[in-house]
């Protein structure tokens, strides 16, 4: 392998220079929230039940459906937009970090 290939070579485990190691660490991050909200909830609605077999959550009711169906179905999807627009403003500031930075060198 040739300086040339070596130069476009990309490992997501290893990232090499500091802008790839930002975009790393924010798919991460998006990753560990959607697992957070995606299995986290459903795993405290699980570990929370009482006695009776049910959770305290399943109580509550929501527009006349469990609240545990309507932050699945609703809270969920939202989740996602919130997650996808903080992911979309850290690399908009990783970009222009970089533009920035690419500007000064030119100077």
């Amino acid at each position: 392998m040739d300086n040339l290939d070596r130069k476009f070579e990309v490992n997501l485990f290893r990232p090499k220079s500091r802008i790839m190691k930002g975009e790393v660490l924010a798919m991460l991050a998006v990753l560990f929230g959607w697992v957070v909200a995606v299995f986290g909830f459903q795993l405290w609605l699980m570990l929370s039940k009482g006695a009776d077999g049910r959770s305290w959550l399943e109580g509550f009711t929501f527009f006349n459906l469990p609240f545990h169906f309507w932050f699945t179905a609703q809270m969920l999807p939202l989740w996602f937009i919130i997650i996808c627009a903080l992911f979309n403003f850290f690399m908009d500031r990783l970009t222009e970090r970089r533009s920035r930075k690419g500007e000064r060198h030119h100077d």
